[in-house]
């Protein structure tokens, strides 16, 4: 048998497309799991917990670890920074676990440059742009700038959906979650190419 080896999971699409709530759903039935927290220097929302929600940073911080080359991915988003920090990652990695990433299309992106033979990808997206506005304004946490950015980034997030491995459109919420499920238990099987190319040379040299 080939060791049970941590593998990643990315989660992309439009703030309002019930990516988190799909994950909570599923939680309990697909193993042992590290979710990757962002750090960010936007202020904490009433109910965020630090180390929870986010990891909370000012932008020196932020900008220290960027020049420290301590993120596997960052970004401006509405005029705060994010970024994913690659030691939890690391470890998580070393222990099995599958990692979970939510991040953007470009996120997407630079994992699969650092972490590509490992990582199966999702764009989760409402059924249409109607829907999804629909459900940024009945959450009623955005002003109206902010929901009309979100809106202009879905439109051009969308059109990159091709970069990703799998589709799911979050318009029955248990049907979603049923084949995010699946995904993962399946992303759970893939093998490194380092460790496929060591039991070929085991094998070749089994008489």
């Amino acid at each position: 048998m080939i060791e049970n080896n941590g593998v990643v999971l990315v989660l992309s699409g439009p703030s309002g497309a019930g990516k988190s709530s799909l994950i909570d759903r599923i939680a309990d039935e697909i193993g042992e799991y590290y979710f990757s927290i962002s750090t960010t220097t936007r202020p904490m929302r009433e109910g965020e917990v630090e180390g929870v929600h986010y990891h909370f940073v000012s932008e020196e911080e932020f900008k220290k670890d960027i020049e420290e080359d301590n993120f596997l991915e960052h970004a401006v988003v509405h005029g705060n920074y994010y970024g994913t920090s690659l030691k939890p990652v690391r470890k998580a990695l070393h222990e099995g676990k599958l990692v979970i990433f939510d991040i953007d299309v470009q996120g997407n992106m630079a994992v699969k440059n650092r972490l590509g033979d490992i990582t199966t990808s999702v764009f989760i997206t409402p059924p249409s742009l109607s829907e999804l506005e629909r459900r940024l304004r009945t959450r009623c946490t955005d002003s109206e700038e902010v929901i009309e950015s979100r809106l202009q980034m879905a439109k051009r997030e969308i059109q990159r959906t091709a970069e990703y491995d799998f589709l799911i459109i979050n318009d029955d919420f248990e049907t979603a979650a049923g084949v995010l499920r699946q995904i993962a238990k399946t992303a759970r099987l893939k093998i490194p190419h380092d460790v496929i190319n060591e039991f070929v040379q085991r094998w070749e040299d089994i008489e």
